[in-house]
C-alpha cells in the first residue's frame, strides 16, 4: 500500500509538471480573476472592426473590444488590456502574460494543439482588399497569384500563412503594422491585402480609394475564438458558457450588425 501511494503521488506530480510547469500553475483563473478584479485581455489593437485602439484617445474600441467589456461584466470586474502582437500571441498566451486574448482570432487546429481556443463566434472567410479602380482584376487566386501582383499582409499571423500556401508566385510584402496596410493599398504601394471579410467591408467602407469583390466568396470559412493557455477546463467551461448566451439571447447578432452590417 504505502509503495502504491508512493508511486502515486509521483505520477500526480509528474502530470502536474507536464500540464503547466507546476501544480500552482493550474489554479484556476476565475478565482484569480475575481481576487484581483480585473481580467487581463491579450490584443493587438490593429484588427477593424474586432480590436482596435484609437491613437488620439488610447482605448479599444470594436467586435472584440465590447465583447471584453460584457465578460468582465459577467464576472463583474474591469478589463485590463494588454498589448500584444501578431507575431508574439502564442508565446505571450504560453506564458500567462493575460488571462485570454480576443482579438480577431482566427480558430486553427495549430493553436489548439499547443493552447486552448474557445468555442468559435462569428463565421468569416479569407477575402482580399484592393483599389477600386482594380476590383475588375480579381477573381480568383489564379488571378493573384503572379509575380506582378504584390501582395502586403502582416506577420506572424493567418493572412502571412495564407498567403505563403497560396500564393507562392506572387510579390509578398511583409508589413509590421495590419492597421496600415489599407492605406497602403489605396497608396499603391501593393495591389493585394489578404484579410478577413469583416476587415475587408469596414475598409472598403472607411475608404473610397478601396474595393472588396470577393467579400462574398471569401477563399476559405473560419470562426473566431478566445485564445488561452491548456491546463484550466473550469475557465475555458465559463468562456464557452459565456459566448453560448450571447448567441442565444441574439447579443452575438446584435453585435454582428453593429460592427459589421
Amino acid at each position: 500500500m504505502k509503495k502504491w501511494m508512493k508511486y502515486g503521488a509521483a505520477a500526480v506530480m509528474a502530470a502536474g509538471m507536464v500540464l503547466g510547469g507546476s501544480m500552482e500553475a493550474l489554479a484556476a483563473h476565475l478565482e484569480d480573476i475575481t481576487a484581483r478584479g480585473t481580467i487581463r485581455v491579450g490584443t493587438t489593437g490593429d484588427y477593424r472592426p474586432m480590436s482596435y485602439k484609437d491613437k488620439e484617445t488610447g482605448k479599444y474600441e470594436g467586435f472584440d473590444a465590447e465583447l471584453a467589456e460584457r465578460l468582465a461584466d459577467s464576472l463583474h470586474v474591469k478589463v485590463e488590456y494588454v498589448p500584444t502582437t501578431w507575431k508574439t500571441l502564442t508565446a505571450d498566451t504560453e506564458a500567462g502574460k493575460f488571462d485570454l486574448a480576443l482579438c480577431g482570432i482566427t480558430r486553427t487546429f495549430d493553436r489548439e494543439r499547443v493552447m486552448s481556443m474557445s468555442d468559435g463566434y462569428l463565421l468569416f472567410g479569407k477575402t482580399i482588399l484592393c483599389r477600386k479602380g482594380d476590383a475588375g482584376k480579381y477573381k480568383s487566386i489564379p488571378d493573384i497569384n503572379r509575380p506582378e501582383v504584390k501582395v502586403m499582409v502582416n506577420p506572424g499571423g493567418t493572412n502571412e500563412k495564407f498567403a505563403k500556401a497560396y500564393l507562392p508566385k506572387a510579390t509578398l510584402i511583409i508589413h509590421e503594422q495590419n492597421a496600415e496596410i489599407p492605406g497602403l493599398i489605396a497608396e499603391g504601394k501593393a495591389d493585394i491585402m489578404i484579410t478577413e471579410t469583416m476587415e475587408a467591408k469596414k475598409y472598403a467602407k472607411m475608404d473610397s480609394r478601396l474595393a472588396d469583390p470577393l467579400v462574398n466568396q471569401p477563399f476559405t470559412k473560419n470562426r473566431f475564438g478566445a485564445l488561452m493557455q491548456k491546463g484550466d477546463q473550469e475557465f475555458l467551461n465559463y468562456v464557452n458558457f459565456f459566448l453560448a448566451e450571447l448567441e442565444t439571447n441574439g447579443t452575438m447578432k446584435n453585435m454582428e450588425q453593429k460592427y459589421i452590417g
